[in-house]
């Protein structure tokens, strides 16, 4: 058994670019034929591009469940399936970071909307096309939600309801054969990430146990190993990919 997706219908929200995009890349390496849904459409077309005729481009706003649903039955008629659902859309780089009192009721609701109420709408409008043939829903969350991040509140709220999502559609989807997971990452050298702080190529690599940064590739694999055959008895986990840094 190994992994290889042959066949298999992908979708990855946020995949234009960072952690998105390296998923998108490894799937379409193992065979995947990917969905590339991103707000961003023009972004999102030239990752399509790069990765050729296995991926195609979508635009999507996780947070607007008509456009979802939309979107979703469309993919399914151009790819015939959905197979594995990854949940990476998130807003990050571009929150501020501030004590909770500080943050305006609008950006607090933005970011539910997109990191927690994205994930279940996704979930909600792929079910009816893998319940009866199984399937796989990988939950991007963060390592934040352990560790309490400061001055962040918002972010990590959203991560940290994530999951709570990941349990509890584990426990309703098991009966069709769907495993539902988490993966929760450090702080990873994303795009994003390199704009919200100017030593992020050193931040926190003296806490890690692996002493050095991580990449979007070194969160690659977990992704992929819950999206294959071999975590066919793995659903409801979280799953930490920070070098270490901490132990939960």
């Amino acid at each position: 058994m190994d992994l290889n997706f042959k066949g298999k219908t992908v979708i990855i929200t946020g995949a234009a670019i960072g952690l998105g995009k390296a998923f998108a890349e490894a799937f379409v390496q193992k065979g995947a034929q990917v969905a590339i849904c991103d707000i961003n459409l023009q972004a999102a077309q030239e990752t399509a591009l790069e990765l050729g005729a296995s991926a195609l481009a979508y635009a999507m706003d996780v947070s607007n469940a008509a456009q979802v649903e939309e979107v979703i039955a469309a993919i399914h008629k151009s790819f015939g399936s959905i197979d594995i659902l990854v949940n990476n859309a998130a807003m990050y780089g571009n929150l501020s970071r501030t004590p909770f009192y500080e943050i305006s009721e609008k950006e607090w609701d933005k970011v539910m909307q997109v990191n927690i109420k994205g994930p279940w709408l996704l979930a909600k409008a792929c079910f009816p096309y893998m319940k009866d043939n199984g399937g796989k829903i990988v939950n991007i969350s963060s390592a934040t939600f352990m560790s309490g991040s400061p001055n962040w509140s918002h972010y990590v709220s959203s991560k940290g309801a994530v999951i709570g999502l990941t349990r509890t559609l584990a426990k309703e989807c098991g009966p069709f054969k769907i495993n539902v997971n988490a993966v929760a990452p450090g702080f990873t050298l994303t795009e994003a990430s390199l704009s919200i702080m100017e030593n992020a190529a050193t931040y926190g690599v003296d806490r890690g146990s692996i002493k050095r940064s991580s990449s979007s590739e070194d969160i690659v694999g977990t992704v992929l190993y819950l999206s294959s055959a071999l975590s066919d008895y793995v659903t409801g986990q979280t799953i930490v990919v920070d070098g270490g840094k901490q132990f939960i």
